[in-house]
């Protein structure tokens, strides 16, 4: 059976990091498993998985993920920069340094933390940009767990990474000016102060505290100690211009500041390093390292490589060429990069409060990008890594309960406040309706209910719903660009849709109530849900911004409208998945709303060439958010949008339209569609590959479409769904063959276009029949998701 596999896989990965810490303790040398340059070895005949996977892709044209080591939701991502804001470009052949911090496909400057550099000869340069180094990428190597570069110079460095620490292997040539830099005073932030310490004579201590993140935020600070292999032949400290041998300390506030040391390779070329971070204090970097550290490089490389196996073998596809499974693979990898362990190796972690608490029971995450990832990466997470995202759902309420108010835009220690609406209540009712939250149900109610019914206080640093007050006492958030407000992003700047959002999480909160027993609340949150109604123009046929005094203000032109964060009136209309029917009802029925979704997503033209109309037709630019009347892919507004056709009884045009997204995702640096959004984007594509998506994000429906691969393996976790996995079949599917003709579960006829979490932790297997034209499958009256109340 599929799952004995698993099981098996587990295990002998539980078995090769037992082997490997037994190395490392005897002394006994590992088993060689690696190619003569170190890294891990290439591509065997049994097929795994993380050969499949590309970490390039994303790094071109703004899709800004990075390419370089990290295990799943590690602490460290240890990556090349090259001078783009937010990180890597593959478009660019510098590096300035490999740091320890990042996030993937975020849209501006963050993280960057430490960025350190091997180099040769004197130590004259201070600044990054100008001590960078040149590289070519056909001397270059990323793959789960490992990355490889050559530098000008004859240098080579190789990555790799554990949970809290990043591992450095740079061969040199031989010389006796072989240097490492550890660049404490720049990253892609902010910095606000940084200090370095030379311990002794392998070991180097910093402090950095930074911020921003698109706006001013407030500082955190990352504590980092790295150790060396062998003793340095000499060190130094620089500040600003001024570079100091034989200094062992330095701080500054924020200008340039740093460590370097220096080895001598005439006799032996390699320098191996391991950096340990730490968010609570140099003392649980410190316990990080002892923990983590230790190993030989290509030992810890192993066990990444081991640990992404692991991972990504929770999914096996039968079906579909190289090509397509390497996007598949790599946009899995992807959506298990975050969130990220915010706790050390004692359970200690930095709260909202900037005081020390610990974890109890759970491991503490950070790093929440909610608007981006509620409508997609959550669900995955609950259904492929159930355990990792109890622990994140129980992280927030912790920020709640240390912070006095739930995350929006969560990074490391403080929160950005970046982007609108309410993303934290469909997060964390996605985890409730996933049964995540057992023992916790009250809690989260209590944090939902006092972030849906109130406003931060003024000395708070999150905003919270700031629109909260007009949109309860008058059905709507009021559209007020430049209202003064905390730093970050503001709802009053987008009040069309935040209203739409506030909504939408109003309806979420209704559903969790009345399970709850909390019948007022869930009367009164239901009747909100319906607010969406409020911003709607009868005159235009359209949502639109209404100002203070009620009045609909900006252009009347959907197409231009304004008051919707990063999209326009066009491509939120759909944003309504508590009540399609009511909002299919106000464009004018079935018809006019089937009439509508064509000419968005250009309907005729795809059908002729799929591809050439996602790519030409279709917005396509990730940074294009205003004045288009098309299905915009590259961002997250109207992800849910092609999905709208399940509830217009017209289900063959979801997987038309998904499938010519699809192929907006390629094995090149150009393959993703917009920033990615720590997985936002890459989840939308392993869920629509699969065939189900979060039509209702918030709740457990998952909407049905056809499936790009003949066969889909599922290893569910058995504490959760009890069959332990899911089939999913579609025999036959292809670019031709797309349509369902029928669908069972387990054997049994499925005329609805959707399931629910109860109903998949019952079959265990969802099975579609597929042709070449559109059937009356899903087309019956009740098929469609139906509209909560």
């Amino acid at each position: 059976m599929r799952w004995t596999r698993r099981l098996h896989l587990r295990t002998a990965v539980a078995l090769t990091a037992a082997t490997l810490l037994a190395g490392t303790l005897t002394g006994a040398a590992p088993q060689p498993d690696a190619r003569q340059d170190g890294s891990p070895s290439g591509a065997r005949q049994d097929g795994r998985l993380t050969d499949l996977v590309n970490p390039l892709i994303g790094t071109e044209n703004e899709g800004n993920t990075y390419p370089g080591a990290a295990v799943p939701f590690g602490m460290v991502q240890l990556s090349p920069d090259t001078g783009h804001n937010t990180g890597y470009d593959h478009s660019q052949n510098h590096i300035r340094g490999f740091s320890s911090v990042h996030l993937s496909g975020v849209g501006c400057g963050i993280g960057g933390d430490l960025p350190v550099l091997p180099t040769t000869g004197d130590v004259t340069e201070t600044d990054d940009a100008k001590y960078q180094a040149h590289f070519s990428h056909d001397d270059e190597k990323a793959s789960p767990g490992y990355y490889r570069a050559g530098l000008d110079g004859g240098i080579r460095a190789e990555l790799s990474a554990t949970e809290r620490t990043g591992v450095q292997r740079y061969t040199f040539p031989a010389t006796g000016k072989a240097n490492v830099l550890l660049n404490a005073g720049q990253s892609l932030h902010k910095t606000v102060s940084t200090k370095v310490e030379i311990l002794d004579s392998r070991t180097v201590r910093t402090s950095i505290t930074g911020s921003g993140f698109c706006q001013d935020t407030r500082p955190y600070t990352v504590h980092t100690v790295t150790r060396f292999d062998r003793p340095f032949a000499t060190s130094g400290t620089w500040k600003g211009d001024e570079v100091s041998e034989g200094s062992k300390e330095s701080s500054a506030g924020s200008g340039r500041n740093g460590a370097w040391v220096r080895f001598d390779t005439r006799k032996d070329r390699t320098v191996e390093a391991t950096t340990a971070l730490s968010y609570v204090d140099a003392g649980g970097a410190a316990r990080n390292l002892r923990a983590e550290g230790g190993r030989s490089f290509r030992q810890v490389a192993r066990a990444a490589r081991s640990a992404w196996e692991s991972r990504l073998d929770d999914v096996r596809v039968r079906g579909g060429d190289t090509t397509l499974r390497r996007t598949f693979y790599s946009s899995l990898y992807r959506s298990f990069l975050a969130p990220n362990i915010g706790s050390d190796v004692d359970g200690r972690y930095t709260g909202w409060d900037q005081r020390t608490h610990r974890a109890k029971d759970f491991t503490y995450f950070q790093n929440f990008s909610l608007w981006d990832t509620y409508r997609t990466q959550s669900q995955l997470l609950s259904l492929l890594a159930p355990r990792e995202a109890r622990d994140m759902a129980v992280s927030a309420l912790h920020i709640d309960e240390d912070g006095g108010w739930l995350p929006k835009w969560g990074y490391g220690t403080v929160e950005t406040n970046i982007m609108t609406g309410d993303p934290v209540t469909p997060f964390l009712t996605n985890a409730y309706q996933q049964g995540l939250l057992k023992g916790y149900e009250e809690r989260a109610y209590r944090a939902l209910k006092k972030n849906a019914d109130g406003v931060p206080p003024a000395d708070s640093p999150a905003a919270g719903r700031d629109a909260n007050k007009p949109y309860i006492d008058g059905g709507y958030a009021p559209y007020e660009k430049g209202r003064p407000h905390k730093p970050g992003d503001s709802d009053y700047d987008q009040g069309a849709s935040a209203t739409l959002e506030y909504a939408l999480s109003d309806a979420m909160l209704a559903q969790m109530a009345r399970d709850l027993g909390h019948g007022a609340d869930a009367k009164r949150y239901a009747g909100r849900a319906q607010n969406y109604r409020n911003i709607f123009d009868g005159s235009t046929g359209f949502f639109r911004a209404r100002d203070a005094d009620g009045d609909f203000t900006g252009p009347a032109d959907p197409a231009k409208s304004e008051g919707f964060h990063e999209g326009t009136s066009w491509q939120y209309q759909w944003l309504v998945p508590q009540d399609l029917p009511g909002m299919v009802g106000l464009i004018g029925g079935e018809d006019a709303a089937n009439k509508r979704l064509d000419s968005f997503f250009a309907y005729d033209e795809l059908l002729k060439d799929p591809e050439k109309t996602a790519r030409e037709v279709w917005v396509n630019g990730p940074y294009d958010y205003y004045n288009a009347d098309k299905y915009n892919p590259q961002n997250e507004p109207d992800l849910i949008a092609p999905y709208t056709y399940l509830s217009t009884r017209q289900p063959w045009k979801t997987t038309d339209v998904v499938h010519a997204a699809l192929t907006l995702f390629t094995d090149a640096p150009t393959g993703m569609t917009g920033n990615d959004d720590l997985g936002t984007m890459s989840a939308w594509n392993v869920l629509s590959s699969i065939g189900i998506f979060p039509v209702q994000p918030g709740t457990d429906t998952w909407g049905l479409s056809t499936p790009v691969f003949d066969r889909v393996d599922l290893a569910l976790d058995r504490r959760y769904y009890p069959r332990g996995g899911l089939t999913v079949r579609a025999p036959g599917t292809s670019d031709t063959d797309r349509y369902i003709q029928s669908a069972r579960t387990d054997g049994r006829p499925l005329e609805k276009t959707y399931l629910t979490t109860d109903a998949l932790r019952r079959i265990g297997d969802l099975s579609f029949r597929v042709g070449d034209s559109p059937s009356s499958w899903g087309t019956s009256e009740g098929a469609a998701p139906p509209a909560l109340n």
